[in-house]
């Protein structure tokens, strides 16, 4: 039997406030948390820390696509992440390391993330 532990949700901000294709910052749990309003008005959160060079950037990265995958590109040293999953789809030559996400809801305007 697995337990399944409680998960509470904050309000990060409206979805209004985000510019699709556009990263912003939201300090959730006292984690940098890249946000991301994609063009069909998704939204992902991933974290804003770049495995790589260790900088606090993603949320700075270009946002784009991969197939039918949103991604993010880290503007330090090029790797591209799946907003989704957080699977590292191009490592730029290195062992490829993933993002962590945060489960996402808008509601009633609203971006909550899941803590």
């Amino acid at each position: 039997m697995t337990a399944t532990l409680p998960t509470t949700e904050v309000r990060v901000c409206a979805l209004v406030e985000l510019v699709p294709e556009r990263g912003s910052v939201a300090l959730v749990g006292g984690e940098q948390v890249a946000i991301v309003r994609t063009h069909d008005d998704s939204v992902h959160a991933v974290a804003n820390r770049d495995p790589y060079s260790g900088a606090q950037v993603i949320a700075r990265g270009l946002v784009g696509t991969r197939g039918d995958a949103p991604t993010v590109t880290s503007p330090m040293y090029k790797q591209v992440w799946d907003l989704r999953s957080g699977a590292c789809l191009e490592a730029a030559g290195e062992e490829p390391v993933p993002l962590r996400t945060w489960s996402v809801r808008v509601v009633d305007g609203d971006v909550l993330v899941s803590t």
